[in-house]
């Protein structure tokens, strides 16, 4: 299978460990997955509360992580990895009809996400993206999420919290950097914010990394959710 277009190649094969209290689905992720030369399924958990010990004694570089399991679920899992020194990224399964949990995965630090009825390639393509440090969500999908917030946040009087954290954090950025952020925001893609705000694409992608440093956060989905509690947009 070609390599994805704009991710670097890597020597060594992804590692990627399976969590999922399903074992059909189990079974089908390692079946699509071993076929791929750039991809190896290093292990399996059933449950969220198998993921630190799975972790540990496989060392992945990638975790399909599901939501919805018995005992620990993967938000909660996903919350704890991410809070490692030196965590994997986690691409989260799931369905469309749990924004509000995708949302908290994101907000913990989750790469982004794969409905379970993904075609097999695309699921390919995002956990090579992601081994590659780049969020899966697209442009698209970002607009959509940032819509279902708006629709499930209405307006709160009295004090806010995440909106003042928010502000806070976004009082810190250049005029510039401020603009990039709000175009995130809205979800615009690289491209676009390069057209809107006369920069080359390369510079965009500068400005991207600069604001995932200075905010300390993953990913530009993360920036974005940030824009929107701040009210920017």
């Amino acid at each position: 299978m070609a390599a994805v277009a704009g991710v670097n190649a890597r020597a060594e094969p992804v590692r990627v460990l399976i969590v999922d209290d399903d074992a059909l689905v189990r079974a089908g992720l390692s079946m699509i997955l071993g076929g791929v030369p750039d991809v190896r399924v290093v292990g399996e958990a059933t449950d969220g509360a198998e993921v630190p010990a799975a972790v540990e004694a496989y060392g992945p570089d990638v975790v399909l992580m599901d939501i919805r399991m018995p005992r620990v679920d993967g938000l909660t899992a996903t919350e704890a990895l991410r809070a490692l020194p030196r965590p994997p990224e986690v691409l989260v399964l799931t369905t469309f009809d749990a924004d509000d949990q995708v949302l908290r995965a994101l907000r913990a630090g989750a790469a982004g996400f794969l409905l379970k009825d993904t075609p097999p390639a695309e699921i390919v393509q995002a956990i090579r993206r992601v081994a590659a440090g780049e969020a899966t969500l697209s442009p698209t999908v970002t607009r959509q999420l940032i819509r279902h917030v708006t629709a499930a946040a209405p307006a709160e009087v009295g004090a806010d919290p995440r909106r003042d954290r928010a502000l806070r954090l976004l009082d810190g950025l250049s005029e510039r950097e401020r603009e990039v952020a709000v175009a995130l925001g809205r979800g615009r893609t690289n491209a676009e914010i390069a057209a809107e705000l006369f920069m080359s694409v390369a510079t965009v992608k500068a400005y991207v990394s600069r604001l995932l440093t200075k905010l300390e956060l993953n990913n530009r989905v993360q920036v974005a959710l940030l824009v929107h509690d701040a009210g920017l947009v």
